[in-house]
């Protein structure tokens, strides 16, 4: 391609979606146009990042691998989403990744953007075994959050589609009443891709339930803050009093369910 052919407005449209290599972009900076030097700098730094994630993808393989090569296969990531907030249920997720489907941008969730989790998500369905778990606010006070977490941890591993073979749980603890092999992880969601890809599903699919909770209740805003203690939230329910789907478990929340609008 010889860019001086085109017009900036045509560069950018030609080259939009489109994998731009390396000799492009060294063409690219050979135009004098600054429209076009400010193309290839932008196709530069992406290319720059999508290296960037292939290997922190190869970093974090590396665990996984290792029990592959021992011939321990399958091997499932496990993460929650939802411990901390006011309202709301858990949501645990269990993923099993394929050695021959690479997902490259796997990260804690909460380092990725709205947007990218979603993609993720999507992609992760498509090349990996998914299994959700879910737990209630009224199971949560009744057996706490630790409890529920690891309630919701084994009804992931119930949904998948077959069992795994071992473990990788993000945090310190083992998955208790479970007869497979196990291994916590300590930031397992920013050093494993499997922890990573469950992190990634139990937070998308909890972000989805919630965003349904802020349709029937919106007086608390739960697109926003999903039922976490924002000082706007804690500002709501002392206002409204306590939704159902809020956990008196909390000293704030239970303060306020007298008078909570159950509605």
């Amino acid at each position: 391609m010889e860019t001086c052919e085109y017009t900036i407005k045509e560069l950018k449209e030609l080259l939009s979606g489109r994998e731009v290599g390396r000799d492009l972009i060294l063409k690219l900076k050979e135009d004098p146009r600054k429209g076009v030097q400010k193309l290839a700098e932008k196709y530069q730094k992406k290319r720059e990042q999508e290296k960037e994630r292939a290997a922190k993808y190869e970093q974090m393989a590396r665990e996984e691998r290792s029990l592959w090569e021992d011939d321990i296969y399958p091997v499932a990531g496990l993460d929650e989403a939802g411990r901390g907030p006011l309202a709301g249920p858990v949501v645990a997720a269990a993923v099993i990744l394929e050695p021959e489907h690479r997902i490259i941008g796997l990260d804690d969730s909460k380092k990725i953007s709205p947007a990218r989790r979603e993609a993720l998500f999507k992609e992760i369905k498509e090349k990996a075994s998914v299994g959700i778990g879910r737990v209630g606010p009224q199971k949560i006070d009744e057996i706490n959050i630790l409890q529920a977490s690891f309630l919701a941890m084994r009804k992931a591993l119930d949904n998948l589609e077959r069992e795994p073979e071992y473990l990788l749980i993000d945090g310190k603890m083992n998955l208790p009443q479970v007869d497979i092999s196990q291994e916590a992880v300590i930031n397992g969601d920013s050093r494993v891709n499997a922890v990573a890809a469950a992190s990634i599903a139990a937070k998308v699919t909890r972000d989805r339930i919630m965003l349904d909770f802020a349709e029937q209740y919106p007086e608390y805003n739960f697109s926003a803050n999903m039922g976490y203690g924002t000082a706007e939230h804690i500002e709501v329910l002392r206002e409204y009093g306590a939704s159902p789907i809020h956990r008196s478990s909390f000293k704030i929340v239970a303060e306020n369910q007298q008078s909570g609008n159950s509605n």
